[in-house]
């Protein structure tokens, strides 16, 4: 148990033995260098260092035990990716120094990513909320250049000071006239780091390969803004109509309550997907196939990409095996399936071969369509683990079909007919072999249609 008194937190003894991870990850965008004068991160150094300070104050971290972690502490020579992938693994805080450049950097949002992995998997078993985010205003930023993940922190400015909402760090460091406007931003920044270290423990989790890694801020170049819509579309049955002897602890009284990977997650697994669709600067739609299904897109111009998140044991019913089958020989490239297929469920492995011949059989275009990962993610998702590992790769290809795809259809232009050609050309064969391209700069398409 913790307590507080006097302004400093104290763990038990098991505590301070076991977890001596750096308080907080110091994340900032790097200055370039100006007319060869002094190194213009060096403002951002002496808050580093007066944040350490107050944090070892305020806490019983044993001499020699990091307070906090930022890059500059990286050797000559380290490897930085793997150290910055352990750290973000590791740390109990995360702390952005915001900035217009920030915001333009796919390096910060990269860190970001990484480190909201660790809060969406935390939450994804616990169904806890976990924000483990701490932001610093560095320089005042619009509210409208705010990209969606950093719009979405609950975290009131204000309590830090006027003259820091009105100026940020990097104008109270500079300006003697504010020191005391910066010390009292500094400690209470310090106090919520320490406070939300002890409250939220979100425990560590495995490194993200930061060289991969998606910006959480949008693709390069895209620019800080709002977030890009995304549906996701949910093909499963309820608790009301399962198929008989199908255990109803994976289910709930929508489709949208589906849980595939119970009892290793409490929280139902659309959410999920919405967490991580959000953490890539995506605003997400939750739906049920079996409401969308009586809507059909496909003569109609794409209104957004779509992940389909499909359980097998949903073909059991034919009506819904019929509409699936349907949406299938749509060909629509912007919707991209995911199969979620938990190793773990007993019942699932025993009619693995008969549920998965229906897919196969109902859904074939799907089966085949789009890069070698896309085709994994149809051919069963084993872990929790594993979809929030795959699950941005495929996001990424729905968005991408989608710009490409809605392209083809022109706006209308005033007249009484609004409908489009719909995209019936035949899908491409050449696929890519697991291992043979590096998914993230590998731009071409497999399964084009022809207009």
């Amino acid at each position: 148990m913790l307590t507080q008194d006097g302004g400093r937190v104290h763990a038990t003894t098991q505590q301070r033995a076991a977890d001596h991870r750096p308080y907080f990850f110091l994340s900032y965008a790097h200055t370039p260098g100006y007319g060869g004068g002094t190194d213009p991160d060096m403002w951002v150094e002496r808050l580093f260092q007066d944040l350490c300070g107050h944090v070892m104050a305020m806490t019983d971290l044993p001499a020699g035990a990091p307070a906090g972690f930022i890059d500059r502490e990286i050797r000559s020579g380290e490897g930085w990716s793997e150290r910055l992938g352990e750290v973000l693994a590791t740390c109990r805080v995360f702390v952005p120094l915001f900035s217009p450049r920030y915001f333009a950097s796919e390096m910060c949002g990269k860190e970001w990513y990484a480190f909201a992995q660790r809060a969406i998997h935390y939450r994804a078993r616990s169904n806890q909320p976990a924000e483990a985010i701490v932001p610093a205003l560095w320089v005042p930023v619009p509210p409208s250049q705010l990209p969606g993940p950093a719009e979405r922190l609950q975290f009131n400015h204000r309590d830090f000071g006027d003259r820091y909402v009105s100026d940020g760090l990097y104008g109270l460091i500079k300006l003697k006239l504010f020191t005391e406007e910066y010390e009292r931003a500094v400690y209470e920044l310090a106090k919520r780091i320490v406070n939300v270290a002890d409250t939220i423990r979100i425990g560590t989790g495995r490194p993200v390969d930061y060289r991969l890694a998606p910006s959480a801020f949008g693709p390069p170049n895209s620019g800080a803004g709002g977030p890009r819509p995304m549906q996701v579309t949910i093909a499963a049955p309820t608790r009301h109509d399962l198929p008989e002897g199908r255990n109803a602890d994976y289910y709930g009284d929508n489709p949208q309550d589906w849980n595939p990977y119970h009892p290793a997650a409490a929280r139902p697994l659309a959410y999920v997907a919405e967490d991580l669709v959000r953490s890539l600067n995506y605003q997400a739609t939750i739906s049920s196939f079996d409401e969308e299904s009586g809507h059909p897109e496909g003569k109609q111009p794409p209104s957004r990409p779509e992940i389909l998140l499909v359980d097998r044991w949903a073909l059991q019913d034919e009506d819904r095996r019929r509409r699936l089958a349907a949406f299938d020989a749509e060909n629509r490239p912007w919707v991209t399936m995911v199969v979620p297929w938990n190793r773990e469920d007993h019942e699932s492995r025993a009619a693995e071969a008969e549920l998965t011949e229906k897919l196969e059989q109902t859904m074939p275009t799907k089966m085949r369509q789009g890069r070698a990962y896309c085709r994994a993610a149809a051919k069963g998702v084993p872990s929790m683990e594993a979809f929030g590992q795959i699950l941005p790769q495929v996001v990424e290809v729905a968005a991408q079909q989608y710009l490409r795809h809605a392209a083809v259809y022109p706006p209308a232009t005033g007249g009484g007919h609004t409908e489009r050609t719909r995209l019936m050309g035949p899908m491409a064969q050449t696929y890519y072999t697991p291992g043979t391209h590096d998914p993230a700069t590998d731009a071409e398409d497999t399964d084009d249609g022809q207009s």
